[in-house]
């Protein structure tokens, strides 16, 4: 699991609309438009954390979620499973109408 260069960062940031870099972590803020939204959302994407194996920080608030991610094994870096995670966090908050 190799820790990613500042240059693959921003790369795969690019790929990413709406999740920014806050110094080795990537996060990102959902909308979610009422609270039992948002709790669904974190139990959907807790089941696949659960499958991968890779996990995000998550902060739930009256209308809104936070994801953030970095990989605690790798020294709390960034590395190419942190972006996938985030992906993965994208698709599934759209199936849930998150913006």
């Amino acid at each position: 699991m190799g820790v990613l260069s500042d240059e693959e960062i921003t790369a795969k940031l690019e790929a990413l609309p709406g999740w920014e870099r806050s110094g080795d972590e990537i996060t990102r803020t959902f909308r979610t438009g009422r609270y039992h939204g948002g709790v669904a959302l974190i139990v959907h994407v807790a089941d696949i954390s659960r499958l991968i194996g890779h996990h995000a920080d998550i902060d739930l608030r009256w209308e809104t979620v936070r994801f953030g991610i970095t990989t605690h094994d790798a020294g709390n870096r960034l590395t190419s499973s942190d972006f996938s995670l985030a992906a993965r966090i994208d698709d599934i908050a759209a199936r849930h109408d998150a913006t």
